[in-house]
């Protein structure tokens, strides 16, 4: 067989592969972070795509998409995710839970750790605090907890105690930095901080799981790969990664 034809012959195959492979685009609630950025390169490697990911709050990706901000894959919370299907930002019928985390409480590396394994020891865990940090918003946000703690009947004993921050990661940076003793963020985010450690989850019976749901752009340029990639956060071998970056795999 002639050089040039063998030259010819794998550099159409290279074409071939080069023009199969797609460039997706993914923005997701950064508390998927730590699993995509483990996940993202398998995918990368089964499939030949690229992945393109960007993190960050929820709130500011939807703002984001609403402003007309091109992309292919976006991972929020339900709410989030229905409220854009609405507006025709997203495909309805690619909507998939992926996974779910729930609230922990967060204390400074080396620091003693508060029993919070029932609702009794939880209570007391609060009323013995020094300083409780939780953040403006979100499922670990004022109004949550207010409503935790009059249920429990201290409401009034922790108010003066409570110290709040922006986001979750400016929660973690208060605990780190000792400008709190207590503080409420997913679980995920606790395990994969530095300078943080995790009490324990809260009680099942105060515990508020934040979703994190996925869906196809109406306009995406890179559909196929995106519900393709998609279906990979569906695996058991997604679901293996998930659970040790600290989230939960959904029930499907």
């Amino acid at each position: 067989m002639r050089p040039g034809f063998i030259v010819a012959t794998l550099l159409s195959l290279f074409l071939v592969n080069t023009a199969s492979a797609a460039e997706i685009r993914v923005l997701s609630a950064v508390a998927l972070a730590e699993p995509l950025r483990e996940l993202g390169p398998q995918f990368e490697r089964s499939t030949g795509h690229k992945l393109t990911m960007q993190f960050g709050p929820p709130v500011a990706l939807k703002a984001r998409v609403e402003s007309g901000e091109t992309f292919d894959l976006v991972i929020l919370t339900p709410a989030f995710v229905d409220q854009l299907a609405k507006q025709g930002k997203i495909n309805a019928d690619t909507r998939m839970d992926i996974a779910r985390d729930g609230l922990g409480v967060a204390v400074h590396a080396g620091a003693p750790k508060p029993d919070v394994t029932s609702v009794e020891a939880f209570k007391h865990a609060m009323l013995n605090a020094k300083s409780i940090v939780i953040n403006a918003g979100g499922a670990a946000g004022p109004a949550y907890f207010n409503a935790v703690f009059r249920r429990l009947g201290i409401a009034q004993d922790v108010e003066p105690k409570i110290k709040s921050q922006p986001t979750p990661q400016d929660t973690l940076k208060a605990i780190a930095n000792g400008d709190g003793e207590l503080g409420f963020v997913i679980v995920s985010m606790i395990k994969n901080a530095e300078r943080i450690e995790l009490a324990g989850p809260l009680p099942s019976e105060l515990q508020n799981y934040l979703t994190f749901t996925g869906a196809v752009a109406s306009g995406a340029r890179e559909a196929d790969g995106a519900r393709a990639l998609l279906k990979f956060l569906a695996s058991d071998t997604a679901a293996t990664v998930i659970k040790a970056k600290g989230l939960e795999p959904a029930v499907r």
